[in-house]
């Protein structure tokens, strides 16, 4: 089986993750660059999924640090400055974790997505075919209703204030923004901690976001967002794949097979110290 260079695959993610100091991001212009250049990043380190983040990005492959006056937080006032300014799509997206995406590739997230085009509509059939939870519901009509909510204003609308049902409103923000219902578009200075988010509904923030989405296809808006994967990791095997996005398996060797037709990707490998089918950028293999 042939083998992909590890020397080449560690040298590429140095590059692409920004390993190397003397690519470390310095400012909010450059992490702007460096998501726009990647097509999506996580905000922090995620354990277990292989994938480029603005931490690792601005303070080096270390753990996200507890001390809140460690030099790598500036990537939180970053964030935080640019919600609702469109330099990049922010929410909790990739196995419901902090995901930064790139404007262009914004709408093929989108047409993966559980929504039609109709946002005041589409919600109540996932509701009513058991697909959207009622919380989910609920938090999604107050922002339908209302338009934007801070995070305490929200769980009033939505009669979630209730110390019990801090679990299943969090869960339904998780919920929502995995599927692009709603996004944080601010921050306002409420409650104890003077820091909560405001959310609004994703079409409305987005409102050219529908007709952009509408006519990418699933197969080709897989395509276009493995493709950004595997320009960013270098390799992989088609279960990351599957673990990152969620879909399922046959979608994802389809999206492969179509990447390795085109000659960006090479499958069958091996990767040294590791089991399974690798996948790799060509230029990455031992051999041509």
């Amino acid at each position: 089986m042939p083998a992909i260079s590890l020397d080449r695959l560690n040298a590429h993610r140095g590059r692409t993750f920004r390993l190397e100091a003397s690519l470390r991001l310095h400012s909010q212009e450059e992490a702007v660059a460096f998501v726009q250049e990647r097509g999506f990043v996580y905000f922090w380190p995620i354990t277990g999924i292989t994938l480029p983040s603005l931490w690792t990005a601005t303070a080096g492959d270390r753990p996200v640090a507890d001390a809140h006056d460690d030099p790598g937080h500036v990537t939180w006032g970053w964030k935080d400055a640019l919600l609702g300014q469109r330099a990049w799509y922010y929410g909790k997206v990739l196995r419901k974790r902090g995901t930064m995406i790139a404007l262009p590739l914004l709408p093929y997230f989108y047409a993966l997505s559980e929504n039609y085009g109709s946002p005041e509509e589409d919600y109540l059939t996932l509701y009513e075919q058991g697909l959207l939870t009622l919380e989910s519901r609920t938090v999604y009509e107050a922002l339908l209703t209302h338009g934007p909510l801070d995070t305490l204003a929200l769980r009033k609308a939505a009669r979630l204030s209730s110390a019990e049902s801090n679990t299943r409103f969090e869960k339904a923000l998780s919920d929502l923004q995995a599927d692009f219902k709603i996004v944080p578009m601010g921050v306002a200075e409420v409650g104890s901690w003077r820091y909560a988010f405001i959310y609004n509904v994703t079409a409305r923030q987005y409102p050219e976001l529908p007709d952009l989405a509408h006519p990418i296809q699933e197969r080709p808006a897989r395509l276009e967002l493995a493709r950004a994967y595997f320009h960013s990791v270098g390799a992989a095997r088609p279960r990351d794949v599957a673990k990152l996005f969620g879909w399922r398996l046959p979608a994802v060797e389809r999206a492969i097979d179509d990447l390795v037709e085109s000659g960006l990707l090479r499958r069958g490998l091996s990767l040294p110290g590791q089991t399974g089918e690798w996948i790799a950028l060509s230029e990455l293999c031992e051999e041509g």
